[in-house]
């Protein structure tokens, strides 16, 4: 009795030549995975850990300590991202490690996972999937080495849990059928993931309208349980979490306009990734109408639209932000040149010029994506030289216990706080807010009352007294101290008694003369 998967070509029994290629083949292909993987791990954990990443995880030790959210804590993303960062913390108490140990090998984990569920949920919906390893390890090498420096950012996390949901999407384009277990399950992790982003439920709204154009509408238990999912989250904040409503989004809403980088900017900078849409929207529209590879190049267009839609309504231009439409893209473009590769697909005439019209695109992410990562490892290479270990080092010198960074740079203080140990001088992780207040009473004529963010930094400052202060006023930084000074005459009085000790790659590095800061004066 012999048994068969999805999509195995059936009545024939290969010969021992072709089981051994393919063993081989497969062979070779989880070897690349295992390579890609310690590779990835050497420069991840090697190298100072990205300061968002680092922040959200000292957030979520603040929390499991009994710190209130949105409160004694200035965070304007929702909590699920907080939940999560919680998990690699409580693990690594367990096992005696750092978070960061356990939360890189953590986020690889779920990647891998969501690489090999898509890859057997695509068996079967073409020639080019017939084949699960190799399927596996083009998806592994997208999800592990694209993000770089970003690895573990909000946005990446969000593609590895949908993924699982758009193979599966692609499946019933096919007209191939999906359990109503794994329809609920991938349902809930794509709702899930997509509420890390809430705008990106936009890309399962398009999929499933790129589904309905193509084979009807129907009515299916997947997006219903994403839509679930995510509007049972949605209510859970409203209920646990009404300071994220009352606080956070004005908070958000009112100042992180001041790091906003206008249409026509985020369009420049985003060059490659138009260039690749515009290539996939193309090449969808060049394959047959027919074919079960209409049905994958639509679906995955039609996600990468949607989270480019989704990246300029964010408004940044910011590299992580691109991630999703990125890898779309990418998956998008890896799927066409193996199906024209295998099946020759189109006139002869026209098949060389497509060819080459979808490499271009390939070639330049290859490149961007080597150079990111190569400056990761060299900075895993020669971790001492990077300026966060140097401010580490400088603080664990001066036996310093509490500090404070003025900077817009979250670097500056996350991961350098969580590698010392000491205490945080501030509610805010860096002085974006004091930036969306500078830009908001420049562009106002007034500073907003309901946030007085100068007050807010004074009053922590001095409650804080931190041991050591870095100031950065590299570039066009703001005068921190003078701005602080003027809007309060008792930092002006204790930042007198602050003495620079050290400039660190550009950044002035002051000390605390004599023990205590004194009261504020004049808080509001």
């Amino acid at each position: 009795m012999s048994y068969s998967f999805p999509g195995e070509p059936q009545g024939i029994l290969p010969g021992r030549g072709r089981l051994g290629a393919g063993r081989l083949v497969n062979a070779a292909c989880l070897g690349v995975v295992a390579a890609t993987v310690l590779v990835v791990m050497f420069a991840l954990l090697r190298a100072p850990m990205k300061d968002d990443l680092a922040w959200l995880i000292w957030v979520a030790r603040q929390w499991l300590r009994g710190e209130e959210l949105y409160v004694d804590i200035v965070e304007v993303n929702p909590p699920l991202i907080v939940w999560i960062s919680a998990i690699p913390v409580l693990i690594g108490d367990v096992l005696g490690t750092t978070a960061k140990q356990v939360a890189i090998p953590l986020f690889a984990a779920a990647a891998l996972g969501s690489a090999w569920a898509s890859a057997r949920l695509l068996q079967g919906t073409g020639p080019v999937f017939e084949r699960k390893v190799p399927v596996f390890t083009a998806i592994s090498c997208v999800l592990l080495l694209m993000p770089g420096v970003e690895f573990g950012q909000r946005e990446h996390l969000l593609v590895i849990s949908v993924l699982p949901y758009l193979a599966m999407l692609i499946r019933v384009m096919g007209g191939l059928p999906v359990s109503p277990l794994l329809s609920a399950g991938g349902g809930v992790l794509a709702g899930l993931g997509c509420a890390l982003k809430p705008r990106y439920l936009l890309g399962i709204a398009v999929a499933e309208l790129c589904l309905w154009l193509h084979r009807g509408f129907r009515i299916r238990l997947a997006p219903l349980a994403a839509g679930l999912a995510a509007g049972l989250y949605i209510l859970s904040i409203f209920i646990w979490y009404p300071a994220f409503i009352e606080r956070a989004i004005p908070l958000a809403l009112t100042l992180y306009g001041g790091t906003d980088t206008g249409f026509w900017q985020i369009a420049a900078e985003s060059w490659a990734l138009m260039l690749g849409l515009l290539v996939c929207a193309l090449l969808t529209w060049w394959t047959p109408r027919r074919t079960p590879a209409f049905g994958v190049m639509l679906v995955l267009t039609g996600f990468a639209f949607a989270a480019t839609v989704a990246m300029f309504l964010d408004g940044k231009n910011w590299f992580y932000h691109r991630i999703p439409a990125l890898m779309m893209v990418v998956f998008c473009l890896f799927f066409w040149c193996a199906d024209a590769v295998l099946h020759h697909k189109g006139e002869v005439r026209l098949r060389r010029p497509m060819m080459a019209l979808a490499l271009l695109p390939l070639l330049v992410y290859a490149q961007d994506t080597s150079q990111r990562f190569y400056g990761r490892l060299v900075l895993a290479a020669e971790p001492d030289t990077t300026t966060e270990v140097r401010l580490e080092r400088l603080i664990r010198r001066e036996k310093v216990r509490s500090y404070v960074a003025f900077s817009e740079w979250i670097g500056l203080g996350f991961p350098v706080v969580n590698n010392t140990g000491v205490t945080w001088a501030s509610r805010f992780d860096s002085m974006w807010a004091l930036r969306g207040e500078m830009w908001k009473a420049q562009r106002d004529g007034v500073a907003p009352e309901e946030w007085p963010i100068r007050h807010w930094v004074v009053q922590d400052f001095m409650e804080g007294c931190p041991d050591l202060v870095v100031v950065d006023r590299r570039g066009e930084a703001m005068n921190y101290p003078a701005i602080l000074s003027q809007a309060n005459p008792g930092f002006a009085a204790v930042w007198a008694r602050y003495r620079q000790i050290a400039v660190v790659d550009g950044l002035q590095v002051y000390r605390r003369q004599g023990e205590g800061c004194g009261a504020p004066a004049g808080l509001g």
